[in-house]
This record gives structure tokens, C-alpha cells and sequence, in this order.
């Protein structure tokens, strides 16, 4: 290696989220839609003589730049030292795969770099990482072993934090029941209208857990009520907007914008 290599870590939202059991070693069995959005972290890795991590951007504070950080984790596993830049442009425990995708930036940007693909099994850093390397619409399940790669049509959405960190553990304590019904089978070929309609059937598992932690994510939810559909993504507090045109997204951003100038908002489109 020697120039800089450069990845994209886009946003992680999970359209369905449904827990359907609990493993004796206490991992969570899960059965989600997930899709990526156009918004997302960056991630850069240089040659160095040893690992290092420097954190930028608007949510940089609080993010550790050791090996406590996935990035770091990343690039110990591919087994070469660089030196790594993350501009954070995500919040942090937020629901949307942040610091899982930002791994998988890693680990892409270094294959680019040393031209050989990563000695590392994606599940071993996080169980989000593994649908993080595919980074486009795919099903995940299991505990995040299973990732099917999907072809699905866009979809406008928008994004919202109100700037609140939720506990993952915490969630799955509140959770009333591990074992819920999965999800029923997706519709292919129906376009944007259709997938909404299916999505509307299904569930996120830990979106009332999340608001028990933190109440205001059903706040940003009755303000999302405009959308073709809302949902609270992962498990939480980031909630997604869904529409079927791009425009009503943009405009419902810009009206949450204005209402609540303390909330993350941004327009996105979902791939």
C-alpha cells in the first residue's frame, strides 16, 4: 500500500426488525429488511507503521479512537497497519449501523488498498457488519449471519434523531418477548407502492421497548406522521419516513427542520 484508500459507510436502516427467538448463549435471533442510504460516514486508511484512528466531524465527540472503536477492531483484523480517518457524520448509538458500517468501510477500503480481499469474518466484529459489507437492500437473519442481497426500488425517506443515545442491551431488556412471528414474505417486482403496503404489515420488535426508554422517539414518530409510513430503525432512537415521492420527502424535512432545529433531520433516498 502506498496511497490513501477511500469508502463510503452509509446509514443502516432497518425497514422491519422482528426478534424471533433468543439463543442459549443469549444472542437475539432477528428477521429484518434493511436498506442503505445515499448519507453516511467516510472512512480513510494510509500507510503507517502502526494502526491508528483520528475521528472528524460533526458527531466525532465521544467517539473513542482506540481499539474500543469497530474501525480499529477493522483494520487488527485484516492484519496491516494504517493509519485511519473517520469523518463521523452519523450519530452515534443511533440505531442506523453506524459503527458497524464504518467497519465494513474499512475493511473495503483496505482491500482496495492491498488488492486482496479480507482474511476476517465480517460476524466477528459485530452482527451488523456482515449486512454492512453488502450495504445495499438485502434480508438479514439469524443473528446476523444470513444476508440475502436484494433488488428493490428506491425509496425517499427521511431520517430523524432527536438527538438522544439509546442502550441496545437496555432495549432487548425491555423487550416483552423474544420469540415473535417472522416476517411474511415480501412482495418482488411491485415497485415502491407495493413495498410500502407490505411494509406496513410488518414490524420493528423493538421500537416500544425503545420508546419505553426514551419517550421522545414516539415524539418524532407523531411528527413523522405524514409519511406514507414511519418506523423507528434498529433499535432506535433514529426514526425513517417513507414516501413515494421525493419531493414530499425533501419538503417533510424541511418542516422538521424548522420545528425541531435540536433533531438530526436529513432528506435520503434508500437503496
Amino acid at each position: 500500500m502506498t496511497t490513501p484508500a477511500e469508502a463510503f459507510a452509509p446509514a443502516k436502516v432497518n425497514l422491519t426488525l422482528h426478534v424471533t427467538g433468543r439463543r442459549d448463549d443469549g444472542y437475539h435471533l432477528l428477521d429484518s429488511l434493511v436498506m442503505f442510504a445515499d448519507i453516511g460516514d467516510r472512512v480513510t486508511v494510509r500507510p503507517a507503521d502502526e494502526i491508528s484512528l483520528s475521528v472528524t466531524g460533526p458527531f466525532a465527540e465521544g467517539v473513542p479512537n482506540d481499539a474500543r472503536n469497530l474501525c480499529w477492531r477493522a483494520a487488527q483484523a485484516f492484519g496491516a497497519p494504517v493509519a485511519i480517518t473517520l469523518d463521523k457524520q452519523l450519530p452515534a448509538a443511533a440505531g442506523v449501523g453506524g459503527g458497524s458500517s464504518d467497519a465494513a468501510a474499512v475493511l473495503r477500503a483496505m482491500e482496495a488498498a492491498f488488492g486482496r480481499p479480507a482474511p476476517v469474518d465480517p460476524l466477528t466484529l459485530g452482527a451488523d457488519v456482515p449486512v454492512c459489507t453488502v450495504a445495499h437492500a438485502a434480508h438479514m437473519a439469524g443473528i446476523g449471519e444470513r444476508v440475502l442481497p436484494l433488488t428493490m426500488a428506491p425509496i425517499p425517506a427521511v431520517l430523524v434523531n432527536p438527538g438522544v443515545s439509546v442502550a441496545t442491551p437496555e432495549v432487548f431488556a425491555a423487550l416483552a418477548s423474544p420469540d415473535n412471528a417472522p416476517m411474511t414474505p415480501w412482495p418482488e417486482g411491485g415497485g415502491t407502492a407495493a413495498t410500502l403496503r407490505w411494509l406496513a404489515t410488518q414490524r420493528n420488535d423493538l421500537q416500544a421497548p425503545a420508546i419505553a426508554c426514551a419517550p421522545v422517539i414516539a415524539e418524532v414518530l407523531d411528527a413523522l406522521k405524514g409519511a406514507d409510513l414511519a418506523r423507528m430503525s434498529g433499535s432506535g432512537a433514529t426514526c425513517f419516513g417513507l414516501f413515494e415521492d421525493a419531493a414530499a420527502a425533501e419538503a417533510c424535512a424541511a418542516e422538521l427542520s424548522a420545528a425541531h432545529p435540536g433533531w438530526w433531520v436529513r432528506a435520503t433516498t434508500l437503496r
